[in-house]
């Protein structure tokens, strides 16, 4: 006889569809005992989409109307000195611990290996360390700010 295969809880799939919409969770999986259910959603290509599509219309605009995304872009070029790039995506701190005095500061000499930041990814702590020796000439995060991959942190001369 052919072995019987567990019944797939519904109400179960419907659940793990609603904490996906509810958290921006891309995949979500679960086990119980051989009963294994994945839920997953594709994201929307069109905000991808529209998020290109401004990009062309700015090229041409910069010298009618240097407002709104030309100053940001025009701001990276006049950073003198080595910027310390996010290696990860999280939460930047500033700090060991709340109301503790900051790692760096603007004008502070560091030495390559030190701590410069932290950043929080999956409730672990990581040391961001100093790729070089030099002076801090800008801190480009907050405390508690989050952080992208590749994101400029610390500007060092």
């Amino acid at each position: 006889m052919a072995e019987r295969k567990p019944a797939i809880d519904t109400g179960l799939v419907k659940d793990l569809a609603a904490i996906l919409t509810e958290t921006d969770l891309t995949e979500i999986e679960i086990e119980q005992g051989e009963l294994r259910i994945r839920v997953s959603r594709e994201l929307h290509a069109a905000p991808v989409a529209h998020a290109v599509a401004p990009a062309p219309q700015a090229a041409p605009a910069p010298a009618a109307a240097p407002q709104g995304a030309a100053p940001a872009a025009e701001e990276a070029p006049k950073r003198s000195g080595h910027e310390v790039p996010s290696p990860m995506v999280g939460t930047a701190y500033l700090a060991a611990a709340p109301g503790a005095a900051p790692f760096i500061e603007v004008g502070q000499t560091v030495k390559e290996g030190q701590t410069l930041l932290i950043i929080e990814a999956m409730k672990t702590m990581n040391q961001i360390p100093a790729p070089r020796a030099g002076t801090v000439k800008e801190i480009l995060v907050s405390d508690s700010e989050p952080v992208e991959y590749g994101q400029p942190l610390v500007v060092i001369a």
